[in-house]
């Protein structure tokens, strides 16, 4: 039987989607401090930047830094069509064959890593900073695969193709299910974990240097080996 629990993000994504639909929340808003989130709903405050996310690609939410009054995160719209479409492919993603999610991911990933290849200085702070983090001491698997998320959506993100990325969070459940899994039935956790970040460093650097090419081929590369090692094997 598939685990129908949610994740932390969905818990997220779900608590701030119910106040927009009940109008606790509308546009001019502001989301609480990341920390306070994080502490009222019990999750990560990786998993609560991860549902912001989603609420961006879903344009119900426009991110500011420092500290003026446009800083912090705040409501610009309410939800309509596109956050509807988004939870019924997240819902309909628990019965896709794995192979076939997998399948897409190269596809889509592949035409983001070429995107980014291809770009005048790509905006890649919020992929290195991702990086940054997975490279953390003894970093628990639940926080490292939920930074490896991140890394793939700031990937797409940089790319700026609006509807790559708001596929891959689409299919975010399904993602979820066989990375989480796969990583339980690794015996070496920690080395599988360091390789991935390598990978990940290699996938960047490509992309840095304009190589389209080889950062397509080791994006597929990077997607295709994990699937090998812990889901297929």
């Amino acid at each position: 039987m598939p685990n129908t629990a949610p994740r932390a993000w969905q818990v997220v994504l779900e608590k701030i989607e119910g106040d927009l639909l009940a109008g606790r929340l509308g546009p001019g808003d502001r989301l609480p401090p990341e920390r306070d989130l994080s502490v009222q709903l019990g999750v990560g405050r990786s998993s609560v930047r991860e549902a912001i996310r989603v609420l961006e690609v879903l344009g119900l939410v426009r991110t500011g830094t420092g500290s003026g009054p446009t800083s912090g995160v705040t409501i610009v719209a309410t939800p309509r069509g596109g956050l509807s479409a988004l939870l019924r492919l997240q819902v309909a993603a628990n019965g896709f064959d794995i192979a076939d999610v997998v399948s897409t991911r190269v596809t889509l990933e592949s035409a983001v890593v070429e995107a980014l290849a291809a770009a005048d200085e790509p905006d890649l702070a919020q992929v290195h900073a991702a990086l940054h983090e997975m490279e953390g001491p003894e970093l628990p698997v639940a926080e490292f695969l939920a930074l490896d998320r991140a890394f793939h959506v700031a990937l797409s993100e940089a790319s700026g193709n609006a509807v790559v990325t708001a596929i891959m969070v689409g299919l975010r459940t399904a993602i979820d299910a066989y990375v989480e899994a796969g990583a339980l039935r690794v015996t070496d956790w920690d080395a599988t974990a360091a390789r991935l970040v390598r990978e990940h460093r290699a996938i960047v650097g490509a992309v840095e240097r304009g190589e389209a090419q080889e950062a397509q081929r080791l994006v597929r590369a990077h997607i295709a080996g994990y699937y090998a090692e812990a889901v297929t094997a």
